[in-house]
This record gives structure tokens, sequence and C-alpha cells, in this order.
């Protein structure tokens, strides 16, 4: 009997010791806080040479942490480019692998091979707040969620909305003529109907509050409880802003005078190839702004766009602040990035339906213990790679269907090389794009089009050297390498036709 009972003793001792110890190992994984933007260009942070925008709270990440400064999203299924980012970030996987991840989620197919879940299953409490805009239930992905928002505010057109209305419109009907109020602006400079100051609009200030405002709010509330937790801490923070309808108060427009904003050196009034890239005046993001450009109304968007980043640039500020008295600052890590970037006026474009370098490429900046302060890395990487690199932190092993790679032994020095063999690209079945060895190839199947851009001599992509005979071999190799790319990752966009066409047309 006392055998027995000292047999119990010591099997009760190994159990209290065994969970003990894994209370001490979920404490000790770090705290991890993603900041997601929204339509957040790469060349839109001061610190990172943007001398005309104000983003104090950024510049301080970039100063404390390891800026990648060649972040890729992948591409986009539908001209809500967010969507499939955002799919891609969540699941983790390739972009047409994504899709299907985004199709079954409408059916609560495979919600554990989500962020959330996988975060979770690694003994993280977990949150997410502001825009979702997958078809996953955030309810079945994440512990709490708050103020969930979709991808466009109630009163203003989405993609849909906009390819419906036109396609029902009669010849005769001018498509800017039924508009809502905040497309086709400003016409010239008496057009002041909109003033993105106004919240009789709508739009960021459906419900009353702000929205990047109320994600802070909801943030700095469960940071206040979170500090009592015993689990580490994931935070899914995902701010709609820049995103149009870009709205902020007046205080931050008053920032921006219109006459010390520059043109973007892309500007212009139209691009050429817009019809066959999918990229006209039927895209919502386009028709923001009246056609053709103009100065006037190119530098009226960015001063918005800029008004609103620096509107944002105060939330996360604040975010930050609460983060550092909530959670040990020693065992935390930030993350911030966007699902894409945005035009903006570059190349005739005010959206994000290209596959050129301002509307794919986003920031990227990693703060937390053992990243390198104030360092840039220039090797490319999707922003996708923020997921994995959440997962690798937490200890996740389960990460088989995952895609995309860390990025902390790129941000340690630990490896100097990308994790990709080249950077891929797609926007529906209208572009395609290839980016390696400081070279990008642009391919347009609807117009059988190439062009090539020497990235590092023109980082603004406006000389094509397509046309070059001594750039050939360059285009060949690339356009290879793209239909491998294509075949790894299940694309199946028939290219031949394009590349075949463009080459006799250029030996004519």
């Amino acid at each position: 009997m006392r055998k027995q009972s000292v047999l119990f003793l010591v099997i009760v001792f190994l159990v209290i010791s065994c969970k003990e110890k894994d209370t001490t190992q979920e404490k000790s994984k770090p705290n991890f806080i993603f900041l997601f933007a929204d339509d957040y260009t790469y060349s839109a942070i001061h610190a990172l040479g943007n001398s005309e925008i104000i983003t104090p709270n950024l510049d301080r990440l970039v100063a404390e942490g390891t800026t990648f400064t060649h972040a890729y999203n992948m591409g986009a299924w539908n001209g809500a480019v967010c969507v499939a980012s955002r799919s891609m970030m969540i699941s983790g996987r390739s972009v047409w692998d994504a899709q299907k991840s985004y199709e079954g989620w409408k059916k609560d197919q495979d919600l554990e091979h989500t962020w959330g879940n996988y975060m979770k299953t690694a003994g993280y409490e977990t949150y997410m707040g502001g825009k979702w805009h997958v078809t996953a239930k955030t309810q079945n992905v994440f512990d709490h969620v708050k103020n969930e928002k979709p991808g466009m505010p109630g009163d203003q057109w989405d993609h849909a909305t906009m390819v419906n209305t036109f396609k029902s419109l009669p010849e005769n009907v001018d498509p800017a003529s039924v508009m809502p109020l905040g497309y086709n602006r400003p016409k010239n400079l008496n057009d002041t109907l909109w003033n993105p100051a106004d919240p009789k609009h709508g739009g960021y200030w459906e419900g009353g509050t702000h929205w990047s405002e109320l994600l802070k709010q909801d943030a700095v509330e469960f940071l206040e409880v979170a500090k009592e937790q015993e689990k580490p801490v994931f935070m899914y923070l995902a701010f709609n802003a820049p995103h149009d309808p870009r709205q902020a108060p007046q205080e931050f427009l008053d920032q921006y005078p219109l006459e010390n904003i520059t043109l973007p050196k892309s500007w212009q009034e139209l691009h050429p190839d817009r019809a066959g890239m999918d990229n006209d005046y039927q895209l919502r993001d386009e028709a923001l702004a009246p056609f053709p450009r103009t100065e006037y109304a190119t530098k009226k968007h960015i001063q918005e766009y800029y008004a609103l980043i620096t509107h944002l640039d105060q939330q996360i500020g604040q975010i930050w602040k609460k983060v550092e008295e909530s959670l040990d600052p020693n065992n935390t890590f930030i993350v911030f990035t966007a699902d894409h970037g945005l035009a903006i006026g570059k190349h005739g474009l005010i959206g994000k339906q290209s596959l050129y370098d301002h509307s794919i490429r986003a920031p990227f900046i990693v703060y937390g213990p053992g990243v390198p302060k104030g360092k840039r890395v220039s090797t490319d990487i999707y922003i996708q790679d923020a997921m994995a690199t959440a997962l690798a932190i937490a200890g996740v092993e389960d990460t088989n269907q995952v895609f995309f790679n860390s990025v902390l032994p790129l941000a340690k020095g630990e490896k100097t090389t990308s994790n990709y063999p080249a950077i891929y690209g797609s926007y529906v079945n209208s572009q395609r794009m290839i980016r390696k060895d400081g070279f990008k190839l642009l391919v347009y199947p609807k117009l059988n089009k190439l062009l090539l851009f020497n990235m590092e001599a023109d980082p603004e992509e406006m000389e094509n050297l397509a046309l070059e005979a001594a750039h050939q071999p360059k285009i060949d190799l690339l356009f290879k390498e793209l239909q491998q790319l294509q075949k790894e990752l299940g694309d199946t966009l028939d290219l031949t036709e394009t590349y075949t066409t463009f080459k006799s047309n250029l030996a004519k």
C-alpha cells in the first residue's frame, strides 16, 4: 500500500512538473503583433526616402527594426487584389492554391490550416480586429474578434458593383455620370462637393468613429486585458487605411499643402496599354480620378493619400505605446506591411491592378528580440512571409502546406540569398511578371506584348528594353523561367502565343 502511495505521489509530481514546464514554455514564446495596412505602397515612409510624407512612428520602427525594401505581393485572381493577398496571408499558400482555400472557406473547409489556428495550436491567445475580406469566418480562426470590417464601407462601390453597373449602361450613357460622390474627381479647382474630412460622407466614419481610430481603441482595450494573460499574444490588426475613400481629419490634410506635393516621375495622362492590362475606367480604383489624368487631380489624390497615412501612423504609434506598457518589450515582435502597393498617379494609374513595383511592392518592417536595428535588406521576399515568420517564432512545425518562408534568417544575416529563385507576379489573365537578377519582365497576353525593365538602373520602370536586340537573350531566359514558375505554382495561363507573336513582330 505504501509503495502504491509513493508511486501515486511520484506520478502527481511528474504531471504537475510537466504542466508547469508547458506553461513556462508558453510564457516564454514571444508575442507577435501584426500591423497590416491596405493599399500602402513601398515608397510612402519618410525614413525610407520620401521627404514629403510624415510618418514618425513608422520612421521609429525603421530605426529600431529591420526593413525589407523589396517585398512583393504575388498576384490576384480578380480586381479586388486584397482578397487574394489576404487569402495568401491567412493560408500561407501561393496565389492559385490560396484561391482554392478561399473557395473552401465558404464551406468551412480547411480552417485548421489558417494563421490564427496555427498560432492557437502553438499556445497563443489570438485576436483579430479590422479589415478581413476573406471568406473564412473569423470566429473559426481567432479566439477574439472585434469590429471586423469589410473590404469597403457599405456606402461605397466595390469592384463587382462597378463592373455590373457599367455593363448594364446603354452605350450613350457616360459611366462617369452614374458614379457616386467621391469618384471621377476632382474635375477642377471648383469641384469641392467631396470633402475627405467631412464625416457626413460616411465611408471611414460609418458608425461614428473613424475606422483607423476604432481599430486602435479596440487593440488598446485588448492589450489592457492581455497583460494579465498567461499565454503569449498574437494580434492581427488590419487597417482599411490608406485604401479609399481616403478620409482623414482636417488637421492631417492641412499638413500637406498642394504646392508642396510633386508629381511622380512616371506620371502621364493615360497609360497606353491600360485596356489590354484590364486596367481601364471600368476598374473601380481607376474611376476615382478623371480620364485623362490631370496634374491637379493627381496631386489632390496624393494629398489625401498622405493625410490618411499620417493619421494611420498616429494610430500605430498609440498601439505600439500600449504594447510596450502591456507586454514584455524584450519578448515581443512587431511586423508592419501591407497587402500590396498603389499607383496613386504613377504611369497614369491610380490603383493596384498592375504589376509595376508601385502596385505590387509594399513596406515590410520587422522589430523584435535579436532583430538588427536600422538594418535594410534588399533581398526579394513576398509580403506573405510575415505569416511564415510568425509560425517560425511560435515554433509551429506543421507547415507543409505553407509556401512562404520566415525572413528572420535574412534579417539576422544567417542567410544572404533569397528564399525564392525569382519573384512571380500575376493579375487575372491579362498580366504576368517575373523579377530576377535586377530585371523585370512583364507579359501582356491580350496585347501580345512584352516589357523589360532594368530595375536597378530604372526603378521607376520608364524605359522599356524589350525591343532592343541586345536584351533578347535576357528576355528569352526570363520568359523560360516564368513558364517554369507558372508550372510550379499551378498557373494554367498559356503565354506561348504571346511570346511567339512578340518575337515575330520584332523580326519584321
